[in-house]
């Protein structure tokens, strides 16, 4: 994982360094983890990267795997949700 050196406060779980994930199909992993309660932080507008809130409030990219997938409703109008 990593380990911030710089004195630094990075707070509110935004940190220097952060977790990525590729996956199968970033629309349906996010509508399960939505569905189970975790934030969307910047929701997979692209079609290709999200990032959500872990439960001790990290920020965790996800990232499809191979080429984005095409556009798609609810998530290409949908707005950031507090910091990513």
């Amino acid at each position: 994982l990593t380990y911030n050196w710089d004195p630094e406060d990075y707070s509110g779980g935004r940190n220097f360094g952060h977790l990525a994930y590729r996956v199968d199909d970033i629309y349906a992993l996010c509508a399960h983890l939505q569905a189970m309660g975790v934030t969307i932080n910047r929701p997979p507008r692209d079609g290709h990267m999200a990032f959500i809130r872990s439960p001790d409030g990290i920020s965790v990219e996800l990232l499809q795997k191979g080429d984005a997938l095409p556009a798609q409703e609810p998530w290409a109008s949908m707005e950031n949700t507090g910091e990513w």
